[in-house]
């Protein structure tokens, strides 16, 4: 133990040292231009104290300066403090504890969504002593390919229908004709979800053209991207309503306007959407051809019926030959018939399914190992995933669809480059990816999934067209 005036001058020294602590003033610095935050990544928004002092026993303040009475992240007496924080938060921030002892108290942001752009303070008080600093945040997302939905004859048009969500900030979303000229369209449509994330809508009616080939882009000008779906309308859509106009204009030339003429004109002018549907799928299903499971492709799991029209996830391996054409790892299977020029389409039933994927497959693809179902390894297809429907473009995107499908139909055009898919029972438009160039055999494809606890097992069964459905 120390006595006399050694103990007076060792406890002046510890005064004067804790004296000095606390009277220590500092600076908080931070970063001086935005940070561009990709949605679904993490960041840090760097804040540090300038001496590096230690700030374990200080305030640290993260403010998001939209919100008035909540906080981003408070840490105060050496422990973090959840009462005020913004819900969309939690969870989703932290500080480098093991950092706090030499003055940073940069913040980690996880899972970046829309809702986190703004500008942050970072504020930092000790007992006498305050500073902050502000830091602008960015946030850049990328939406889905456009889905564009037929809609039916429009007052002497096409009726189309553009949809991409997942975008921020908002775009734009434009309709073009095969030039490059800006359609006249409707009023556009913009909902942002929960996350700050926004989904653009947009109609538009179209004429007939020389190409009948139009464009929906998606835009956004801030971040400098831009995503686009070309579509093609066959003449003989438009050609549905030529005849009718043509009654319409004679009856009206011959001053024919009994009851019954009036009536006939109206309902051939506005022609019914369910109508127009059944012409579609007849000017499709012209194009029906007879698809056969090849067994000679199917994964060793899997189990054909007699008749090669069925697939479903057997029990056991077989012991089969690990030939080329194989798939070895996924649970898939392409069809006997190839094509490499017009047009086919054919049906499968994905009835009481919780998994499937359909489409077609270039003759090449890889069936060795994992595969990866998109365009550019060679794939056109889309998917069910536990009630969740997907179109596999090389940009995956969601399919918001109001009728679940019993049975899809799937629509090759080659030498349009275009591969549709359809609900048959609603008579409606999936998905069409187009602008594809293909330079070899397609062949139809097949996944059954997976049997999820009996769930899934279900076969998937190609069904002959039928005029009647």
């Amino acid at each position: 133990m120390v006595t006399g005036p050694n103990s007076l001058y060792v406890t002046l020294l510890i005064l004067l040292y804790s004296l000095t602590s606390i009277s220590v003033k500092f600076e908080v610095l931070g970063l001086p231009k935005p940070i561009v935050a990709v949605a679904g990544d993490d960041i840090i928004l760097p804040c540090y104290l300038k001496p590096n002092i230690s700030v374990e026993d200080m305030t640290v303040d993260w403010l998001n300066l939209d919100y008035i009475d909540e906080r981003v992240y408070l840490y105060q007496n050496g422990r973090i403090i959840l009462e005020d924080q913004i819900p969309s938060y939690r969870g989703r921030t932290s500080l480098f504890k093991e950092e706090l002892w030499r003055g940073n108290t940069s913040l980690k942001l996880t899972r970046v969504q829309g809702t986190d752009e703004g500008q942050y303070k970072c504020f930092i008080k000790s007992q006498n002593w305050y500073d902050d600093v502000t830091i602008q945040v960015l946030v850049k997302a990328v939406g889905s390919r456009p889905v564009v939905s037929i809609e039916g004859h429009r007052d002497g048009g096409m009726g189309l229908v553009c949809q991409s969500e997942g975008w921020h900030p908002e775009p734009d979303l434009v309709w073009l004709d095969s030039k490059g000229v800006s359609l006249s369209a409707g009023p556009p449509e913009t909902h942002r979800d929960i996350k700050g994330f926004y989904t653009v809508k947009q109609h538009v009616i179209v004429q007939e053209t020389d190409t009948n080939l139009f464009t929906c882009r998606v835009l956004q000008r801030r971040i400098k991207e831009e995503v686009e779906t070309e579509v093609h309308i066959p003449s003989e859509l438009f050609d549905y309503t030529t005849p009718w106009r043509r009654s319409f204009i004679v009856l009206c030339c011959l001053g024919v306007f009994t009851v019954i003429g009036l009536a006939l004109a109206v309902y051939w002018t506005h022609i019914k959407k369910d109508d127009l549907r059944e012409y579609v799928f007849d000017v499709i299903r012209r194009h029906a051809v007879d698809v056969t499971l090849d067994p000679d492709t199917a994964h060793p799991r899997l189990i054909l019926s007699d008749d090669g029209k069925q697939v479903r996830l057997g029990d056991k391996y077989q012991n089969l030959p690990d030939n080329p054409e194989r798939f070895d790892t996924t649970l898939s299977i392409l069809s006997k018939e190839g094509f490499s020029s017009g047009r086919f389409y054919y049906e499968v039933q994905v009835k009481e399914k919780t998994w499937w994927t359909v489409g077609v497959a270039r003759e090449s693809v890889n069936r060795k190992g994992v595969i990866i179902v998109r365009p550019r390894y060679g794939y056109w297809t889309i998917w069910l995933r536990d009630g969740v429907y997907r179109a596999n473009t090389d940009s995956p995107a969601p399919l918001p669809l109001r009728k679940k499908p019993q049975k899809v139909g799937v629509f090759l055009d080659y030498e349009e480059g275009q591969v549709s898919f359809f609900n048959v029972e609603a008579r409606c438009h999936i998905y069409s990816f187009t602008g594809q160039t293909f330079t070899e055999k397609l062949y139809p494809y097949f996944f059954p999934g997976p049997n999820d606890a009996g769930k899934n097992s279900a076969p998937l069964v190609i069904c002959p067209v039928d005029d009647t459905d």
